[in-house]
């Protein structure tokens, strides 16, 4: 049978069992019997054949796409003759194809003898940016050797003729309301996890966005108002929280954007979303991929009572009252100019934070991606002319605030900083270029990442990033049909790009499905570093981490470069002492309880940089802090560690490192060496006095100062998602923290142990409360079921040989087997204990859930709804969040423990201590800084 009678026979199943267009094509085989159809004039499948090469062929790298550019060229050419695709419409076709195989044949037809080919061809590459070093490097050596049209793109370039010529955004855009759901809204309603098998298939993603009913209205709503925008809306919440995932704009833009071209199926651009709280930083920077708008719409504000002051409610919580109303059906109109939302003449709010300079060049661009590339090409093209480049993008946002000193994070910047004009230190609000040292990829979010990169024409990673890994933790749990059929293509194409990979494509080393935090955390080698990666919880505790989108992931992976602002930082101090009886994740979540309380309910954390003065905590300790950072709504956090703790911390890198090393995960480009070579660099700075460890200035200026006080916590802190709380907008929003007392008798259905927010110090926690209360009782039993989800292969290993394994197992109803992984998802759990495979678990909710309606503890990151746990008609799922030590506890007693309970489970054992450090953790201030 031919590949395209079984694309037929593909075709009728998508559209009979799920009501689905054909699948785009990027095969080069089935393309190659498709274009044979079409020169036979006579053949039985010719139209469906030529609107499938016209319509339905993936552009950039694709195998299919190197085929259609063969074919054009041969139209071009006069090589072959097609009614119905004449040349003209050939450099139209190839115009759409963004890069890789169709530059290479503009450039051949450019650079030919034929005078009128190539202006042709000259006058579409000079709309086109993707061009690569290889492209640049045949147009320079063009020039050289004096060929007209390489000058005349060079000049267009030089001009940025690609950009200005591109229309304006519209002065005036209408929008009309569709509010999504009430309070924060997670990227799980948009993209839901459970979904992400399915997200490089567009179309059939975009079914899961919302609810079907929610796919009517917005339908609905477009065809009552044809010439406005449909504005999804979070209200009373934040837009997009907790996550980093593209598809969740692809979904929206899908369902309200516009088609980023009419020869690409199912790539829409141009979304705009809006919430109360405005949009989730991670979330934003994605509506800036795709050349969206993303507003702050503060509709709802606090309500001021007669004396002036904020009025709270019963339970001490602000009480809002609606500024004006953003009702689904009714109709806004945007003012790009004024940078005002307008109801009619009535003026709304400002939304300037939408439209900075750097924004609206995104919306003109049709994306955040063709503005990095076509930077990066004028400035070669202007080098290669000798000439400036024109004055044509917004300037760099430099800032400079003369005798001010630097945070951690401005530090971090300053030094990763490229094209800067200013020769004076920049502070926050600056808006700059940096190289990118580390990029982590994460296999749910993986193959839209291949396809940014395919569609961007990139074809091997930069030599500029230091080191970058592919996951294999979000799939661990299962290796079901789905996993099966994506992660090894994933793989294959990452270890080709130049990444190391958690699974071989040879399959000559053991899969490592470890946690991708936990292992960027450990190739993280430099506290001076940036890292990126496809995860909210990319929050490493050396350097500063900034969870991404896949399109993010892809622009760094390909350039080795991102462009964002310079956040601003909140200060994060301790005083007092920890109890004994405490844990540090107790720390973690009283810090947001704290804050909350210090500022009046205002989450002085939310899209800023958490400077957290940890001292003497090792880093995969200090993860824990910086991983929940990303449920306070932080933009990300920097740990500052004494010398000492740092050296440890990378000592401790570099073991892990060349344990990936001696497993036969090291590239040819000697990836994994070549970070060990940096770690003992960076180590020999810190001993030396050369380089001490980071710390940010003494006269550093923060937005604010929060000083969590140790004495105060006194009971386990429990994060709570209050689903059952009056005010809809008031659930799922981790701000909620309350102690364990408040829980008396509340039942516990399940325990979860395991993903990033663990370390081995919880797995030993475990094992000594294990052989604590066997001491105790004489026995262990379970009255709730508890899975345990060590988050790496090396503390497997390394509990293993210190003995603590041993006891795990004993009292263990299930172990993982390497050689015989699930296959399917667990749906029923018995009152025992689990011992599953590292990974993320539950916590991810993709593949393995809690039974529906059931109350967990778990010490995972996630309260959404529906992700841990889903609600039943009779009762809402609750995954409540805690310390190691007290979810052991609640599923030995199938509840919370009183404080008596608790104290003597945990008697005698090591918890995750955390000492303040007493030195200020500063540097002197000594350079004076200009004001740019």
């Amino acid at each position: 049978m031919s590949l395209y009678i079984k694309y037929l026979t593909e075709i009728e199943t998508r559209k009979n069992e799920l009501g689905l267009a054909p699948l785009p094509i990027d095969s080069a085989d089935l393309l190659s019997e498709i274009i044979a159809q079409i020169k036979d004039t006579s053949n039985e499948y010719r139209e469906d054949s030529l609107n499938f090469f016209i319509y339905n062929t993936l552009p950039g790298t694709t195998s299919a796409a190197g085929a259609k550019a063969a074919f054009l060229k041969e139209i071009i050419l006069g090589e072959s003759s097609v009614a119905e695709i004449t040349p003209a419409f050939a450099f139209e076709l190839l115009s759409h194809m963004k890069g890789g195989p169709s530059i290479e044949v503009l450039l051949d037809l450019a650079l030919s003898n034929d005078a009128t080919i190539a202006n042709q061809a000259a006058d579409v590459l000079k709309t086109q940016v993707f061009l690569y070093d290889a492209d640049m490097a045949r147009i320079e050596a063009a020039f050289k050797a004096d060929n007209a049209i390489a000058k005349d793109l060079l000049e267009s370039y030089a001009q940025a003729e690609f950009f200005t010529k591109l229309p304006d955004v519209e002065e005036k855009i209408d929008v009309v309301t569709y509010i999504a759901g009430e309070g924060d809204i997670s990227t799980d309603l948009l993209s839901p996890g459970h979904q992400a098998h399915s997200r490089a298939d567009r179309e059939l993603h975009g079914k899961c966005m919302i609810t079907e009913e929610a796919q009517k209205e917005i339908q609905e709503l477009q065809a009552k108002h044809p010439t406005a925008k449909v504005m999804l809306i979070a209200e009373k919440g934040t837009m997009g929280v907790g996550s980093s995932r593209m598809s969740g704009v692809n979904n929206v833009a899908l369902w309200a954007g516009k088609q980023a071209s009419p020869y690409v199926p199912f790539i829409n651009i141009a979304p705009v979303v809006a919430g109360t709280n405005g949009i989730a930083p991670i979330f934003l920077t994605t509506v800036d991929v795709t050349g969206g708008i993303g507003l702050d719409l503060k509709n709802w504000v606090n309500k001021v009572d007669a004396n002036g002051n904020n009025a709270v409610d019963e339970n001490g919580d602000p009480v809002l009252e609606e500024a004006y109303s953003v009702a689904t059906g009714t109709v806004l109109t945007i003012d790009t100019k004024a940078k005002k939302l307008f109801n009619g003449n009535e003026e709304l709010a400002d939304i300037s934070s939408a439209f900075t300079p750097q924004k609206v060049e995104f919306m003109k661009a049709g994306g955040s991606y063709a503005v990095t590339f076509g930077k990066k090409l004028q400035t070669f093209a202007a080098e290669t002319l000798g000439v400036a480049p024109a004055s044509v993008y917004a300037a760099s946002k430099e800032i400079s605030h003369e005798g001010q000193g630097l945070t951690a994070v401005e530090k971090i910047f300053n030094r990763n900083a490229v094209g800067v004009v200013s020769d004076s230190s920049l502070h926050a609000g600056s808006n700059v270029r940096v190289k990118v040292n580390i990029v982590g990829s994460q296999d749910t979010t993986g193959p839209m990442t291949c396809q940014e990169l395919e569609a961007m024409a990139a074809s091997t990673i930069s030599p500029i990033v230091d080191g970058a890994y592919q996951s294999g933790c979000h799939t661990a749990s299962v290796w079901d049909s789905k996993a099966q059929a994506n992660i090894p293509k994933l793989m294959s194409f990452m270890n080709k790009f130049g990444l190391i990979t958690a699974r071989d494509p040879k399959g000559e080393y053991h899969a490592m499905t470890d946690v991708i935090h936990k292992v960027l955390n450990d190739i993280t080698v430099d506290d001076r570093a940036i890292i990126i990666g496809g995860d909210s919880h990319t929050r490493m505790s050396k350097g500063v981490a900034f969870g991404a989108d896949s399109g993010t992931v892809a622009i760094a992976l390909a350039t080795g470069e991102s462009a964002m602002p310079i956040p601003e930082s909140v200060k994060v101090t301790f005083k007092g002492n920890m109890k004994g009886h405490m844990d540090f994740r107790d720390v973690v979540h009283s810090t947001q309880a704290q804050m909350l309380k210090q500022f009046g309910g205002e989450n002085v954390f939310q899209g800023r940089i958490i400077e957290v003065h940890i001292g003497t905590l090792m880093a995969d300790q200090a993860f824990t802090f910086t991983d929940w950072s990303a449920e306070m709504k932080a933009k990300a956090s920097i740990c500052i560690s004494n010398d000492e703790t740092l050296v440890k911390s990378i000592e401790l890198a570099k073991s892990r490192i060349q344990i990936m090393i001696n497993k036969g995960m090291e590239n040819e480009a000697g990836t994994l060496a070549g970070l060990i070579a940096l770690a003992d660099k960076r180590i020999e700075e810190v001993k030396s006095g050369a380089q001490p460890a980071l710390a940010p200035d003494e006269n550093a200026k923060y937005y604010a100062e929060v000083v969590v006080d140790l004495d105060s916590i006194d009971e386990p802190m429990i994060a709570d998602p209050d689903v059952n709380n009056e005010d809809v907008s008031k659930r799922y929003t981790h701000d909620v923290i309350r102690p364990v007392s408040y829980y008396a008798d509340k039942s516990v259905d399940l325990g979860f142990v395991g993903s990033c927010m663990v370390h081995k110090g919880d797995m030993q926690i475990i094992a000594q409360m294990f052989r604590n209360i066997e001491k105790q009782n004489g026995s262990i039993s379970f009255k709730a079921p508890l899975v345990v989800a060590p988050p790496t292969y090396n503390i497997v290993d390394e509990l293993k040989a210190e003995g603590d394994w041993e006891i795990l197992q004993k009292y263990s109803g299930f172990e993982f087997d390497d050689a015989a992984p699930k296959n399917a998802a667990r749906t029923k759990y018995e009152n025992i204990m689990y011992l599953e495979r590292p990974g993320c678990n539950l916590c991810m909710g993709n593949q393995e859930k809690a039974e529906p309606g059931d109350t967990v503890i778990a010490t995972s990151t996630r309260l959404f709804q529906g992700r841990v746990v889903a609600d039943t008609a009779e009762k809402k799922g609750e995954s409540l969040l805690g310390s190691t030590p007290l979810v052991v506890l609640s599923t030995m007693l199938g509840r919370f423990p009183t404080m008596d309970e608790y104290k003597s489970a945990v008697e005698g054992i090591d918890l995750t201590k955390f000492t303040p450090p007493t030195e200020e953790m500063t540097t002197k201030f000594e350079v004076p800084i200009k004001m740019v």
